[in-house]
């Protein structure tokens, strides 16, 4: 281990803070202000680069150039885990466990700086705003900062993971991300006379009912394709046929044949089935996240890295959730690794009693700063 016992605890101490203090994407404004005081105390500079939230620091100096990084955004969620340091911020909640990320990246700024004379080049430290709305990594490479990056690396926690367990998969990793929203319009009519109208629930209900054989009649049941609706509302009282009705939802897929397939399919069965019901239907399509790939090369590098020096290296299964880490390894060679933070059966991300301990951190500290020394290493050859 890298960490020593009374920086463990200060780590701690930090974690519990930013748990208490919660922002939303977009709205990281206090914690900047709280990560930039602190790396400014240890001395390490922090890049300009226009963000409103988020900030890049950096340490070492000269080729090669590699970057780390750590999402610091929380969740419109109600905490509900019952934690002495339990979100103060009442509906915001950390249940992704971005506090752990970017404190852990904090502990491996400190020992990366501690030890800045044996660093073979230039580390980026990325403390990225906004990853729950999918456009904080876009809105970083826009400022052209990471423009002489050669690898980036960065983790998520998993809660149902055992707490240490390092997970470090080649290729996809996590899911593309697409949303829709449509918006199902008939002819509202008495409840007693739904002749007279022309009924958008029960079209609305053949319409979700005929999404779910997307996957189950026109996907490789050896690839992973999820469709989920999400919501659905209509109407205002029992006595009356509302005019309209909407629903919305995701479809994750790990390569671009589905992806393309499955908005297709959606679109032909929602076009077609609400024309079979007399219905006209409006399609709102929102693209998100491509697919988290970790570039093959570094990634079995990495592997064979992290099993050096820790004993429970894995590979991991694959995540149908998805995460904007995919922005940058469009453009850079980079690895998203999984560390356990919890246990199996603990509950998930994004749950209101989700918890991470923090006997993970110094594992995640380890993941940074050795790869850190040994990327450089094998970049620097």
């Amino acid at each position: 281990m890298t960490i020593s016992a009374d920086h463990y605890d200060e780590l701690v101490t930090i974690r519990h803070h930013i748990h208490e203090n919660p922002k939303l994407s977009g709205q990281e404004f206090e914690t900047t202000a709280y990560l930039k005081a602190y790396l400014e105390g240890l001395n390490i500079e922090i890049l300009e680069t226009g963000l409103k939230t988020g900030l890049v620091a950096q340490v070492g100096q000269g080729e090669p150039v590699i970057a780390l990084r750590a999402d610091i955004d929380a969740l419109p969620i109600l905490e509900n885990t019952g934690l002495s340091f339990a979100s103060k911020n009442a509906g915001v909640m950390h249940a992704c466990g971005h506090d752990l990320h970017q404190t852990s990246l904090l502990g491996a700024a400190k020992i990366l700086k501690q030890r800045e004379a044996e660093l073979k080049g230039t580390v980026k430290l990325i403390f990225q705003h906004a990853e729950e709305a999918h456009f904080g990594a876009s809105e970083v490479l826009d400022t052209g900062i990471l423009s002489d990056v050669q690898a980036i690396i960065g983790y998520h926690n998993m809660p149902t993971l055992p707490v240490g367990q390092i997970g470090i998969r080649a290729k996809g990793v996590m899911a593309a991300v697409d949303q829709f929203f449509v918006t199902v319009t008939g002819v509202g009519s008495h409840a007693a006379y739904p002749h007279e109208g022309v009924d958008s629930i029960v079209a609305t209900s053949a319409i979700v009912s005929s999404l779910q054989q997307i996957v189950s009649r026109n996907m490789d049941p050896q690839r992973a394709v999820v469709v989920s609706v999400t919501h659905m509302t209509a109407g205002n009282t029992w006595n009356v046929l509302p005019d309209t009705a909407i629903f919305e939802g995701t479809i994750r897929t790990f390569n671009q044949a589905d992806r393309l397939l499955a908005k297709q399919r959606f679109y032909d069965i929602v076009e077609h089935v609400a024309k079979a019901y007399g219905v006209t239907a409006e399609i709102d399509w929102i693209l998100g996240t491509n697919v988290t790939y970790n570039d093959p090369e570094l990634s079995s590098f990495l592997f064979d890295e992290t099993s050096r020096w820790h004993d429970d290296v894995v590979v991991p299964e694959l995540s149908n959730a998805g995460e904007d880490f995919a922005a940058y390894q469009e453009h850079i060679p980079g690895v998203f690794a999984f560390i356990g933070s919890n246990a199996p059966g603990s509950p998930g991300l994004h749950f209101s009693d989700m918890t991470v301990k923090d006997e993970t951190l110094p594992v995640a500290v380890d993941y940074y700063v050795n790869n850190t020394f040994a990327i450089l290493e094998k970049l620097g050859k």
